[in-house]
């Protein structure tokens, strides 16, 4: 189908681009990569009268180290993410689940900010953030505010970005060095949402869990942070009876739609796998 009329705007400054949306409110959208919001407006799923790329916002790219913070600008794309040696060598999840992504093609174009601002359960940052517990700056008329990646999905397309605010910059803090990670995502083809994914954050000492964040992807109406099961692995050895448990645990607040990638209880069981598979690379890679 063909979108509906809208009118094109393309600032090139933050403060230019939250002027527009102030001024007019919930008939404005802004534009990032475009491949969530474009397929809605083809759908008429979305019929923005006003459309606001930010693609000629140069302060939007860009990756920087300050201290054990990495921030991401909000326009910067998946290939970026992936070409960042920074990023390699101090979150490199960030690689592993952008690779995971789409397609190349879509890559190219697909930015971190549009695929965590948009609140789609399907995307597979959202989940990465909430494991790496970063924090989504939000600038609107009044300033800048930060608000927790685990505070700000509330329902499929709802989150805590009102109209007239923009994802400008993701602030992620850096895991310790030696930290292992995984990101497992089941999928029926290449560039396919998940049936379920996984993402592992966990740092060892002595051959127990010191620190373990779980985060699970479109097996719910938002991304999951799977704080419980994080708790009941801390401490332990990742013997199979707390792996277990905590996969259980996990399992438990999953809430899927039957759908074309298969049943609720299927989406759910692929689910606990993923963590299984994720829990057992992170920790191979945390022994070194």
């Amino acid at each position: 189908m063909i979108p509906g009329e809208f009118t094109y705007h393309r600032p090139s400054s933050v403060a230019e681009a939250v002027a527009i949306l102030a001024s007019h409110g919930d008939e404005a959208r802004p534009l990032s990569g475009g491949h969530s919001l474009i397929p809605m407006m083809k759908l008429r799923m979305a019929a923005p009268e006003h459309l606001v790329d930010l693609g000629g916002i140069a302060d939007l790219k860009g990756i920087a180290e300050d201290g054990d913070t990495i921030t991401v600008g909000a326009m910067t794309t998946q290939h970026e993410l992936i070409g960042s040696d920074l990023l390699g060598a101090r979150l490199p999840i960030i690689r592993e689940t952008s690779l995971l992504i789409a397609d190349p093609q879509i890559r190219y174009l697909g930015t971190l900010g549009g695929n965590v601002a948009n609140g789609d359960p399907g995307n597979d940052m959202p989940a990465l953030m909430q494991c790496l517990n970063a924090a989504y700056v939000l600038t609107g008329p009044d300033g800048a505010r930060e608000v927790a990646a685990r505070e700000f999905y509330e329902a499929a397309y709802f989150t805590a970005l009102a109209p007239d605010e923009i994802l400008t910059a993701v602030k992620i803090p850096v895991p310790p060095t030696g930290h292992g990670y995984a990101y497992e995502k089941l999928k029926r083809k290449v560039g396919d949402y998940a049936t379920a994914a996984a993402a592992v954050v966990l740092t060892l000492s002595g051959g127990s869990v010191s620190t373990c964040s779980v985060a699970l992807t479109n097996v719910a109406d938002t991304p999951l942070y799977a704080e419980e099961a994080g708790s009941i692995l801390t401490g332990s050895t990742l013997d199979a009876d707390t792996v277990k448990r905590a996969v259980a645990a996990a399992e438990a607040i999953t809430d899927p739609a039957s759908d074309g990638r298969g049943p609720a209880e299927y989406r759910i069981k692929m689910a606990g796998i993923m963590l299984e598979r994720a829990l057992a690379r992170a920790a191979d890679r945390a022994r070194g």
